[in-house]
């Protein structure tokens, strides 16, 4: 049986010019909290790819039967459009997806990479995926702005948090794999992945070009927090910045 997509969590995909963006969402969440970004970048004319990981925006049931292979996947598949058709690539992920998108940096020929509190090491949730439940509560919505809600399960499957975890030990390992320009954004505060991550891929990473970004006004799911103008601004700043260096 095919499972409904939530209204709101569906895949988008704009073709615009030569210059594409792949951007991915976090784990359990969708496209919804990753929209502000494809929204600000097609309307600058950017090639635009947000995929609905698999397993999300339908059921907790849905999801448990993914793996880390199916979520990877989505992503290479959507790297592909873009690759297919422009000659500039840059991938933008929140959480999972940034996750995925270091994946993508360490395999792919990308032109840059942007991360929004990206998880490669989380020792609180790694300890649940040994839970014997089957579901735990959310781990979802993290906003600091009032009246904003991120469409996300209202549980999460114990079974993929274990591929989660395996996961983000396989990204971790290959951070040194990591050259292409790298911009990183960290919210001070994050209930949902320790801070400490963000450092750990900055520190990592063999980009020659990188910089850290501190998000001192939003929660976890940044994006759709106070500093969401923030961070489409700056990675519009970075992609316009590494199109120019090439051209020149």
């Amino acid at each position: 049986m095919r499972e409904t997509v939530m209204k709101g969590a569906e895949a988008f995909y704009k073709e615009g010019n030569e210059m594409g963006v792949v951007i991915l969402h976090g784990f359990t969440g969708t496209t919804q909290s990753v929209r502000p970004l494809a929204d600000a970048f097609a309307k600058e004319g950017y090639t635009v790819a947000s995929p609905k990981l698999v397993g999300h925006g339908t059921t907790p049931e849905d999801m448990e039967q993914t793996t880390a292979e199916d979520w990877i996947q989505s992503a290479e598949n959507a790297y592909t459009w873009v690759k297919n058709r422009c000659s500039r690539v840059f991938v933008v992920g929140l959480s999972l997806g940034g996750t995925l998108s270091l994946y993508l940096a360490a395999n792919q020929e990308i032109d840059g990479v942007a991360v929004i509190n990206p998880a490669v090491d989380m020792p609180e949730l790694v300890a649940m995926s040994s839970s014997e439940l089957r579901f735990i509560d959310s781990i979802g919505s993290d906003i600091k702005k009032e009246g904003v809600t991120e469409l996300t399960y209202h549980k999460t499957p114990v079974r993929s948090l274990k591929h989660l975890r395996n996961l983000m030990s396989k990204v971790h390992e290959r951070l040194s794999e990591v050259r292409a320009p790298l911009l990183v954004f960290v919210s001070e505060e994050d209930h949902v992945v320790p801070p400490e991550n963000a450092q750990e891929v900055f520190d990592m990473s063999f980009s020659e070009e990188k910089e850290l970004v501190h998000l001192e006004n939003s929660y976890h799911v940044a994006t759709l927090d106070h500093d969401q103008d923030l961070i489409i601004e700056r990675s519009l700043e970075f992609f316009d910045r590494h199109i120019n260096a090439k051209v020149e």
